[in-house]
């Protein structure tokens, strides 16, 4: 018999490393799950960015820059630190020398404001005194050489003082209503800043909620995972085992096909064995007959030919092969009665399938505690539903908020006032320009029409009258200039007083970085204004780098250096999370108890070929006997002697004799010794195979038996931590969903969250609004005013000084009457020559 090719190998292996190759697949192969695919976050919603305001460049800002010039001459003192500390801290403490000593400039120009006010009044009432005695504005008494030099003199300067009180009117006409038009957007940019800022404050919890909820993103994916778990978990430790049962229901397969052949082998050895045996007693007496009936014949004295050589083949007719003397198969094939019983093909392909069925045999058994794990899943870790809650300021945030919108609802009346008032000063700012115009108008008319009264010499009355109408002009814009005075003076120093300080005490310091020095020094803001102590942080936060970091677009974590403040780590700790996620995957369990690898019948008859003890067979007993021939001589050789010899006989008898012997023995060969022959052949054949056979058959079934036996004893622990094993993995990669969570998170709430662009905003359109759109129209509108105030002065002289000139001239004549006439009585004409 032949033996299933490449059967005793993989058994043998099989056997000898079975031990040593189940804890190898101890070590899951985690690549086989993928890996875990990239999760897409979204972006929390950034805090509304404020739109920074900026007042474009105009042809005012050259005077704007000489207004702020001419302010910092006026304060030349530094940023007075230690008096707003007090002031803030302690106002009862702040003394008025200390505040005067810090104002000394616009005390200077108080005192300055209080003469002018005590002064031009005064001089206009003595001014109108004398007018009322005709001595002040009156007329020139005589004409000399060098009159008309002082005339030309006083015109120009008078001229030249209108020009610059023109544009002094016209600038302070263009500042005030440059003053009205900003203060409407200025107003409306207050709102608008603080609502920022609430955002600023209100939208850092909602941010950091919209970041704690986005945890549903790897909730969702794991539950997806989750779905089809239990078949990828079957998938793999299908594959891990089937390096395993694979080979063992191979072996089983080749091991029960060459149980078939070794139990064909042995039922035609023994079928042979008997044929062989009733045909040898058959065959003997024949045999026997013939050589007995050959003797004699051949010994006879009348035979002929080569009688003496057929005589000797003749006495070996006889049996050489004796199959009685070979043992009995009988114990045997009792043992192996009704084997096999099982069809082993029929059964591994069952097992096959039963093995392929796996993964749907994990999903089934483990859809209960898969449940379970989604259950935990989705619940979502403590840490991440206080992320909003612990943040530092939370708590300060709404009261901040409310603070800020109560804020924004009250300040909406006073900025309605603010408006209206200030429509108030642009009316009475419009009234006083238009008065400092009238005075330029009057100077401007009582100059025209002096000159044209000077230059109308042909018509003297004319010449009287238009310089009469130009000298009453101009004092008219005196009068105006005196009335008016005080009132301008003091609209000047009001504004100039309120708009000089914002400028030199707040905006100068705002641009110099002074205000955020002051800020950021410890003890000079009182608790209730210090930004860390409000927020709860445990370091105190510069104002000066919190604004350049908000500049610069920088999140509150950085700005708040929230590292020792909040524990991040502490919030975004999911390890209870995967604990109980590991807890619940490490409980996963399968029953492979249909796959029995071996069936019952299948194991009895491996049982029955271990114990039938057909290895022990003494095979050589039988090569002995089949090696050796049916007869000792060949029978067809011998009847082909005996023919041949019976026509060389001269007795007919005798030949006839032979010829039948020979016929006979012809007989025999055909009948009994060619299948005895035959039968032989086919012993042989299975002898050798069962002989070549049947030590390996028993020792592949011993291993098969060994391997199978110990594989089903240690299956079902093995199944179950390679189980263990993937869903480790699988927790792995699931867990590897929510560790990018957690760093989207920590970019998320350290790097973008909570822009707090808002705050430097604000601090940059406060700076706007304050200083560049309200302050510096204001200062250059009170400094074109003062401008104009300031120049009625010369105005005055050289109106007074002029008039005179305009008016009629008392002349003298050449005869030696020496009559004058009257005051603003016109002379008589006469053509006398001057």
């Amino acid at each position: 018999m032949r033996r299933a090719p490449g059967l005793l190998a993989p058994l043998l292996g099989l056997g000898l490393g079975l031990s040593l190759r189940l804890p190898g697949v101890l070590a899951s192969d985690c690549g086989s799950l993928g890996q875990a695919q990239r999760l897409s976050f979204a972006p929390a919603a950034r805090t509304r960015w404020l739109a920074p305001l900026v007042r474009p460049p105009g042809p005012l800002d050259p005077l704007y820059g000489a207004v702020r010039r001419f302010l910092a001459l006026v304060q030349l003192n530094p940023f007075p630190s230690e008096l707003v500390k007090a002031l803030l801290n302690e106002p009862a403490s702040v003394r008025v020398d200390e505040v005067v000593r810090y104002e000394a400039g616009y005390v200077v120009c108080a005192v300055i404001a209080g003469l002018y006010l005590l002064a031009v009044p005064i001089t206009g009432l003595c001014f109108c005194c004398c007018r009322c005695h005709r001595r002040c504005g009156g007329r020139v008494k005589t004409e000399h050489k060098a009159m008309a030099c002082e005339r030309g003199t006083l015109m120009a300067f008078l001229l030249l003082t209108t020009l610059v009180l023109l544009i002094g009117v016209v600038c302070a006409f263009v500042t005030n209503q440059h003053t009205h038009e900003q203060t409407g957007p200025s107003v409306g940019a207050v709102p608008e800043t603080l609502l920022s800022l609430r955002g600023l404050v209100s939208d850092v919890p909602q941010e950091l909620q919209a970041v704690a909820e986005q945890f549903s993103l790897p909730q969702k994916q794991v539950l997806e995972e989750l779905d089809g778990v239990g078949e990828n978990l079957g998938t793999i430790v299908h594959s891990q085992l089937g390096s395993i049962i694979y080979p063992v229901l191979a072996s089983v397969n080749s091991l029960g096909r060459a149980l078939q052949v070794a139990m064909d082998h042995l039922h035609a050895l023994n079928t042979t064995l008997v044929e062989l045996r009733a045909g040898q007693q058959r065959l003997e007496p024949a045999v026997r007959q013939h050589r007995d009936r050959l003797l004699a014949l051949l010994q006879e004295p009348g035979c002929q030919g080569d009688c003496e050589g057929t005589l000797n083949r003749a006495r070996s007719l006889e049996l050489a092969a004796n199959f009685v003397q070979v043992p009995s198969l009988d114990h045997v094939l009792y043992r192996l009665k009704g084997v096999p019983e099982a069809n082993f093909s029929s059964m591994v392909q069952e097992e096959n399938s039963t093995f392929h069925s796996l993964p749907f045999l994990v999903a089934m058994q483990t859809a209960s505690m898969v449940q379970d794990v989604k259950k935990a899943v989705a619940q979502q870790p403590e840490g991440l539903r206080t992320l909003a809650s612990s943040f530092p300021g939370s708590e300060a945030a709404s009261h901040w908020s409310q603070a800020l919108e109560k804020l924004e609802e009250r300040s909406r009346p006073y900025l309605q006032d603010v408006q209206r008032y200030e429509t108030y000063r642009w009316i009475v700012g419009c009234v006083l320009c238009s008065i400092a115009l009238l005075v330029v108008v009057c100077n401007l008319l009582g100059l025209c029409l002096g000159i044209l009264g000077l230059s109308a010499r042909e018509d003297p009355s004319h010449w009287d009258a238009k310089g009469e109408a130009g000298a009453r002009f101009l004092m008219v814009g005196v009068g105006f200039s005196f009335v008016f005075a005080a009132p301008l003076i003091l609209l000047v120093f009001a504004t100039f007083l309120v708009g000089g300080n914002v400028q030199t005490l707040v905006c100068r310091s705002w641009e110099s970085g002074e205000l955020y020095e002051f800020a950021d020094t410890p003890g000079n803001l009182p608790p209730s204004m210090n930004l860390s102590h409000l927020l709860g942080l445990k370091k105190n936060v510069s104002l000066l780098l919190a604004y350049q970091q908000c500049k610069e677009g920088a999140a509150l974590w950085k700005v708040l250096q929230l590292n020792d403040s909040y524990n991040l780590d502490e919030h975004l700790d999911i390890s209870q999370y995967a604990k109980k996620l590991q807890w619940d995957l490490q409980n996963f369990k399968v029953d492979i108890k249909d796959l029995d690898l071996l069936s019952p019948e299948a194991h009895q008859d491996l049982e029955a070929l271990q114990k039938s003890g057909v290895e022990s067979v003494s095979y050589h007993d039988f090569l002995v006997q089949i090696q050796k021939p049916v007869v000792k001589t060949d029978v067809e050789q011998l009847a082909q002697e005996l023919a041949g010899l019976a026509q060389a006989q001269g007795n007919s008898a005798l030949g006839r004799q032979l010829q039948e012997e020979a016929r006979g023995l012809r007989n025999l060969s055909q009948e009994q010794v060619i299948p005895q022959q035959n039968l032989v052949v086919k012993l042989n054949r299975s002898v050798r195979a069962l002989e070549s056979s049947a030590p390996n058959l028993q020792r592949d079934t011993s291993a098969v038996l060994g391997n199978v036996t110990y594989l089903k004893a240690e299956l079902p622990a093995l199944t179950n931590h390679i189980l263990q094993k993937a869903s480790e993995c699988f927790l792995t990669r699931e867990m590897g969903y929510f560790s990018q969570y957690v760093a989207w998170v920590k970019e998320e709430v350290t790097q973008h969250i909570a822009t707090c662009q808002p705050f430097s905003g604000a601090l940059d359109n406060g700076h706007v609004i304050l200083c560049d759109m309200m302050a510096d129209p204001w200062n250059t509108f009170w400094f074109c005013l003062g401008w104009c105030t300031f120049f009625l002065i010369p105005s005055i002289i050289f109106a007074v000084k002029t008039a005179k000139y305009f008016r009629p001239i008392r002349k003298r004549l050449s005869s030696t009457s020496s009559e004058e006439t009257q005051l603003f009585h016109i002379p008589r004409v006469t053509s006398l020559k001057l």
